[in-house]
Formats: structure tokens, sequence, C-alpha cells
């Protein structure tokens, strides 16, 4: 399963939103510092889509706001 994601760190609290185009943007607690915000991103989806963290990847958009990130296997 591949999600589009829109990324929003420094945020209060860690949340995700469907948006309407089908894009899903989460704000995380994290900083994007040192990857802090990526690692942050791979829990919060873990844990929402019942998923152990090495089966979710970031494809595409490591170092943006913008990112593709790939499920293997979800369990909904």
């Amino acid at each position: 399963m591949l999600l589009k994601i829109r990324v929003a760190p420094r945020s209060s609290k860690n949340e995700i939103i469907k948006m309407p185009d089908g894009t899903l943007k989460i704000k995380l607690h994290s900083p994007p510092v040192d990857g802090a915000a990526n690692e942050a991103l791979i829990k919060l989806l873990s844990e929402e889509y019942d998923t152990p963290k090495n089966r979710i990847e970031i494809i595409g958009g490591k170092k943006s706001k913008n990112k593709t990130v790939e499920i293997l296997n979800p369990k909904f």
C-alpha cells in the first residue's frame, strides 16, 4: 500500500488528518532534525496500521515535508 503524506513537524501533538484528496496530513511533535521526524512518522504509522516498523518504508521525500510511504501487508 502506498500513502501520500504531508508532514507537519514540531506540532503540539501527534495526529493523522485525512485530506479530501486522499493525502494524509500528519502532525508530529518531533523536529525535522537528524531523521527524528521520519522515525516518529514510521512509529505513528506502525501503531495506526498495526504493522511492524520494519514493514514501513519512506520511498520518496525523506528530506521533504511531502513523502511517499510504502506499507507492506498492513493489517486493517
